[in-house]
């Protein structure tokens, strides 16, 4: 019994930061054009009639508005099973990210599938990708640098490893291999999306906004197979980085060279770990961020559903933090087995180096 009366406690909690977020005019009661406006605020638009079509279901005293008491005791005695949880300030909790800068889009309405929204999410979310993964490439080209050099007689540092970039190929060199890393980008999309809605059909989930574990079965899956479909882009990108200046005259040039003297296989060098490293990422980022969200939820969300965006970006960093913490290693094992050219070393070779320190990991 007081598990239950707890649950009524938390849930009516809820109820009541959705009804604040809903009541535009504060006055403690929801019309219809304040329902028109708050769904049209989450891509759905819906008619007058339609409004006032679910205003009636509430409505007790026939008064065509919503007050707190009616807004409660419906939801807590006729609850839905499927509406999004104060999706419209939490939007992280539905994308789910599989490392990498790898995100499955997570729940689209139909409303948004059938109007297009959701290709002008896609596109803009590859827009700042483009732009995100540009202004970090010499961070990323100088943590590729340290997975493969670096050791316990040879201890790279960031101002060193700047320095020996710009020294070798001048500053341009800082964004070696950014090209295929920005053009893998569409690929990475378009796989990913279709994989995603499709494993939701497999699992048998008829419901627009999944549960956490099947979130974190369907975007693993999705992740998964839209990596196995890009992987020898990832290859050509860290034998970029890692190529001299005038090693390679460009992406073809690259892949030429080492489909010449290696052969096809090389092109899936570290794919096992890297397909490895999407679970722990996947499922900690995600327990990370809904525990968080909840905790925030629990002290301090009195007034509003809003979180503002510093507490966004401080579960966001954390729980990230948190993913690539636990899937580095593997990461680290990756890019090795990626860069080897001739000799190619196996996943126990390199666990077995790296396990004398495991700061090597990192």
């Amino acid at each position: 019994f007081e598990e239950f009366v707890h649950y009524l406690r938390d849930h009516e909690k809820k109820l009541r930061l959705v009804f604040k977020s809903l009541d535009k005019k504060n006055d403690g009661r929801i019309d219809s054009q304040e329902i028109m406006q708050s769904l049209r605020d989450l891509g759905v638009h819906i008619s007058e009639e339609q409004a006032e079509k679910i205003l009636k279901s509430m409505d007790k005293n026939g008064t065509m508005t919503i007050d707190w008491n009616e807004w409660r005791d419906y939801h807590l005695l006729h609850p839905a099973d499927n509406i999004p949880e104060i999706i419209l300030y939490w939007k992280h909790s539905t994308i789910f990210d599989v490392g990498e800068s790898l995100m499955v889009p997570d729940e689209f309405t139909a409303e948004e599938k059938k109007t297009g929204m959701w290709w002008r999410h896609l596109v803009a979310g590859g827009g700042a990708g483009v732009v995100s993964r540009t202004c970090t490439a010499p961070l990323d080209r100088l943590k590729v640098l340290m997975q493969v050099h670096a050791s316990r007689s040879n201890t790279m540092g960031i101002a060193g490893g700047f320095a020996q970039m710009i020294r070798e190929g001048g500053l341009r060199s800082l964004w070696r291999g950014n090209g295929i890393n920005v053009l893998k980008i569409a690929p990475e999309s378009a796989i990913k999306f279709m994989a995603y809605e499709q494993i939701k059909r497999l699992i048998g989930s008829n419901q627009e906004t999944l549960g956490i574990l099947e979130r974190l079965v369907a975007g693993s899956l999705a992740g998964a197979i839209a990596q196995s479909s890009i992987y020898p882009m990832e290859v050509l990108k860290t034998r970029l980085a890692l190529g001299r200046t005038g090693q390679y005259s460009g992406i073809m040039d690259c892949a030429k060279h080492i489909f010449k003297k290696e052969g096809l296989t090389a092109f899936y060098k570290g794919y096992i770990p890297n397909v490895l490293g999407i679970i722990p990422y996947a499922g900690i980022d995600l327990a990370v961020y809904e525990t968080l969200k909840n905790w925030w939820l629990q002290r301090f969300a009195t007034d509003s559903a809003d979180p503002g965006v510093f507490v966004l970006l401080a579960c966001g960093t954390m729980s990230s933090t948190c993913g690539q913490l636990a899937s580095y290693p593997l990461a680290l094992v990756r890019t090795r087995m990626q860069a080897q050219a001739k000799t190619c070393y196996k996943i126990t070779h390199i666990l077995a180096f790296c396990s004398h320190n495991l700061l090597l990991f990192y």
